[in-house]
């Protein structure tokens, strides 16, 4: 076997266990921080307040306008609050928006980001940002939105909703299973990504079957923990494409249009690279989009796009703008192709491979 590939480790400093974020206030000092401003949504502004409450003279103040898919103008509406404060760091607790919302203003910035994950989506571990401004979500990649550090307390996810979970859980698959296939993809991350699926794969039953079960919880963070580290290493395809696209253009849900698609865009590529799609075989029994498919179904997870409120009618704009500027995928697409697979998306049926 020939190995020929490129690697590069992330630089994030990783704190995992229960109860961990009791101890936020250590790192922002050990960052060099003293005036820490708490970022959230509006739902866990009251999560934000107390956490700030816990900080005490390390937090100058709560910023909880976080929303979906990160528009600019709540970017720029933090940055004008950070800069009334005079804070040197941010605490961004919460799930993918308020992740997002910490990484735009370090990149615009470079001010300290510390992450309290509250979901599983795994973006807290990428050097990805991705942005919406016009009605379009742009992606870029910068080691200035890399956090630096991010703690895992299993403790915070209790609460989080059984839908929440799966939805998240499934964004965080979608992260590994395009590692298999990226252009620049290597031996660590494959190796990541299956082990990070695995957890989730053992993990999102157990929350359902049981939400307060401390050790699914554990296992889950674990696995995104892997699957968005996987992320962070490859260049994103055709999956993350689309998703990019509903999300941008009509305002999807992120997580939910991620669970969506994932079926389809993984059997769309496997028809092309079964051999590099295995891994997903062999953890969740059967052909790759089949058994993404069978598995998301099983736990309650949306099957289709119509769900969200798109229409057939969406569709064509959407074929239009995924295949104008396609990213990087080992199968080649075309605007008949991808509308197909919107369309099958959009029924939910059970994906051919």
């Amino acid at each position: 076997m020939t190995l020929d590939f490129s690697y590069q480790g992330s630089a994030s400093r990783i704190v995992f266990g229960r109860g961990a974020s009791a101890r936020a206030g250590e790192w922002v000092e050990a960052s060099g921080c003293r005036r820490a401003l708490i970022l959230s949504t509006p739902q866990q502004a009251g999560d934000a307040e107390a956490l700030a409450g816990r900080l005490g003279a390390l937090a100058v103040g709560v910023f909880s306008g976080a929303v979906m898919h990160t528009p600019v103008e709540v970017t720029e509406e933090a940055l004008v609050r950070a800069k009334e404060l005079e804070a040197d760091c941010v605490v961004s607790l919460g799930g993918g928006s308020t992740t997002g919302l910490g990484k735009a203003m370090a990149y615009r910035t470079d001010i300290v980001q510390i992450v309290i994950p509250t979901t599983y989506a795994g973006s807290e571990v990428t050097p990805i940002l991705g942005q919406t401004e016009g009605g379009a979500k742009t992606t870029l990649r910068s080691p200035k939105v890399l956090p630096e550090v991010v703690i895992y307390d299993a403790e915070l996810t209790l609460g989080l909703p059984v839908g929440m979970s799966v939805n998240s859980g499934l964004n965080a698959i979608a992260h590994a299973a395009e590692g298999l296939y990226a252009v620049d993809r290597n031996p660590i991350a494959t190796l990541m990504a299956a082990e990070g699926m695995r957890a989730l794969k053992e993990a999102l039953p157990g929350i359902v079957a049981q939400p307060g079960n401390i050790e699914a919880r554990e296992k889950a963070l674990y696995g995104a923990w892997l699957c968005g580290t996987v992320l962070g290493q490859i260049t994103m395809a055709l999956h993350h494409k689309i998703c990019h696209v509903l999300g941008g253009s009509f305002n999807t849900p992120h997580a939910e249009t991620h669970a969506v698609m994932l079926p389809h865009t993984i059997g769309f590529n496997a028809a092309a690279t079964p051999e590099l799609l295995q891994p997903v075989a062999d953890i969740f029994g059967g052909s790759a989009g089949q058994a993404l498919y069978e598995f998301a179904a099983a736990i309650g997870a949306p099957t289709s796009l119509k769900d969200f409120g798109l229409i057939e009618a969406d569709l064509d704009r959407a074929a239009e703008i995924a295949t104008a500027n396609p990213y990087p995928n080992p199968r080649p697409i075309d605007r008949a192709s991808i509308r197909l697979l919107l369309q099958e998306a959009w029924e939910g049926s059970r994906p051919e491979m």
